[in-house]
């Protein structure tokens, strides 16, 4: 259906690609991984012909369409989130506006001499919009947009007015909206909530066409694609089964490889030790030279690349009170919304909340209200005795001074740390060699999100308030953040939607529901076993 065969492809002086083929048939989900920049968004320029390769073809079966979900969204205004996302299937979405616009005119006193056009034109456009199924299509447009968690009156409003990832998701509504045959996804789990990722996973689950995708979140991957092709060094290596399945062989053969690689140097080392002796020796000279031919002619076996994965130790940080934050009859609205009436709730110290509940809920405001952003409009927010805070929100990541450089950024936090420990902690969030030297207002969001991250763990405070950590995290950085932040010794309480980094942190839940705040002791993991359900208001496998 899709297949790349040998194709070659160098971006400036950087080679991506080499020689390298992989094939997508239908009703395939294979995930694409490989570290940032290896080219996973480049193959999907090629696929979509956006690029083409230097050499080599790609080859698409005739008539296949493609739908290609990308984190660079297009301008979009001037319309509903609905019609925006209709856009996406032809002729439908144009006869739906026009349909709206005569609507208007019907009842505009300013047009009433031409209503007897007006109505009729209404009529054909009506007839057409029927015959090509479209009233339908707008219930579908619908029903996608509310599995991505849109309520009514977001799917009507403004596109335009959107943030910019409530903008993605119309984009990826778009793509799910025309069920093309096949679907390329880059990143499609970015900027959703924990609700809209399980929806958006049963929905892949049941689309029958070939989808290749990224994403860095692990349990989203694992539960919908049954192969990984990884791009290694500019070749396409595939994998049957899962990530963690495509983990193990591929641990598997670098140790095979290293072994092969270390056999062969121990061969080498022997029969070079043998010239280097015998060489100025008449008697020897045949042996010697047939062994000089023999090393030329053996192939050689290349050491598996090392693939760097820095971990990061927690300094313990001081140890708080064991009252660490109390919330008592807090109530807060905003307009006539109320978020909280009557709030009280309880953390003590080493305990690690995690907070769910639907979009709307509250979570961020009570992140607010703890770390002191926000003002209860009743009742008290009290922080216990020697408590440090850190709080990592979204915004954190604006604060950055963007002509300082990652290194100047670190350094003018802690200026007693001496060069050696900032760049180990640098490395350790991902940014080795000549990348401290960045300025921070060209760092992508992830790169952003890991700079607030060590600047805030690197002297590490006792309370960590986190919202949505991961959000811009790759899955290596987000592997050795859970590992470090498993063996930090203070409170925390956070909102996540990743699943992994909920199960493996988390010892207690706080659940908003429309019905009420419930609190769970013992972990997510527990709390899915206990209710059923991953995230509050969905059901069972729903």
């Amino acid at each position: 259906m899709i297949r790349l065969d040998n194709i070659s492809k160098q971006n400036g002086h950087q080679i991506l690609f080499i020689d390298a083929s992989m094939g997508v048939l239908k009703g395939e989900k294979v995930g694409l991984v490989g570290p940032n920049g290896a080219g996973k968004t480049t193959l999907f320029r090629m696929i979509t012909g956006q690029e083409l390769p230097d050499d080599g073809q790609v080859a698409i079966d005739a008539g296949m369409t493609i739908g290609y979900f990308s984190q660079d969204v297009g301008e979009m205004s001037g319309q509903s989130a609905v019609a925006a996302v209709m856009d996406g299937v032809g002729p439908v979405s144009a006869l739906a506006a026009e349909m709206a616009k005569l609507e208007a005119a019907m009842v505009d006193p300013d047009q009433a001499d031409e209503m007897d056009a007006i109505i009729e034109r209404y009529g054909e456009v009506q007839e057409r919009f029927e015959e090509l199924d479209g009233y339908a299509l707008e219930a579908r447009a619908r029903e996608v947009l509310a599995g991505l968690s849109f309520s009514q009156e977001r799917m009507d409003g403004d596109v335009g007015l959107l943030s910019g990832g409530w903008k993605m998701r119309v984009a990826l509504a778009r793509i799910l909206l025309m069920r093309p045959d096949g679907m390329l996804l880059d990143e499609p789990s970015n900027h959703l909530d924990l609700e809209s990722l399980i929806w958006l996973e049963a929905f892949l689950k049941d689309y029958d066409g070939a989808l290749l995708m990224t994403s860095h979140d692990r349990a989203f991957m694992n539960r919908i694609i049954g192969k990984v092709v990884e791009i290694d060094g500019g070749s396409l290596i595939t994998y049957s089964g899962d990530l963690d399945f495509y983990e193990q062989q591929r641990a598997l053969s670098e140790k095979q490889r290293q072994a092969q690689f270390e056999r062969q140097q121990a061969m080498l080392a022997k029969e070079i030790k043998f010239i280097e002796r015998f060489k100025a020796r008449a008697s020897h000279a045949a042996q010697v030279q047939s062994r000089v031919k023999k090393l030329d002619k053996i192939e050689r076996v290349e050491a598996p690349r090392r693939r760097q994965s820095v971990q990061f130790e927690f300094r313990t940080p001081p140890r708080s009170g064991d009252d660490v934050l109390n919330l008592r009859n807090v109530h807060k609205s905003y307009g006539n919304q109320s978020i909280y009436a009557g709030l009280d709730f309880q953390v003590r110290r080493k305990e690690r909340w995690c907070v769910l509940g639907a979009n709307g809920a509250g979570k961020s405001t009570l992140l607010k209200l703890a770390a002191g952003t926000t003002e209860p409009d009743k009742g008290t927010v009290t922080v216990g005795a020697s408590v440090r805070m850190g709080y990592f929100a979204q915004h954190s990541m604006d604060l950055l001074d963007g002509e300082e450089t990652i290194f100047e950024s670190l350094d003018g936090s802690f200026p007693q740390a001496g060069q050696g420990a900032l760049r180990t902690l640098a490395g350790c969030f991902g940014f080795s060699g000549d990348d401290v030297e960045k300025p921070c207002r060209v760092l992508s969001g992830g790169e952003r999100a890991r700079l607030v991250m060590a600047k805030m763990l690197f002297d590490p405070p006792n309370l960590l308030v986190l919202d949505e950590p991961t959000n811009h995290l790759d899955m290596a950085t987000k592997e050795m953040l859970v590992a470090a932040l498993a063996d930090f010794e203070g409170t925390m309480l956070f909102v996540s939607h990743d699943r992994h980094f909920l199960g493996a942190l988390s010892n207690r839940v706080l659940e908003l529901t429309p019905e009420g705040v419930h609190s769970y002791g013992g972990g997510y993991t527990e709390y899915v076993a206990r209710t059923g359900q991953e995230a509050p208001g969905l059901h069972p496998n729903g």
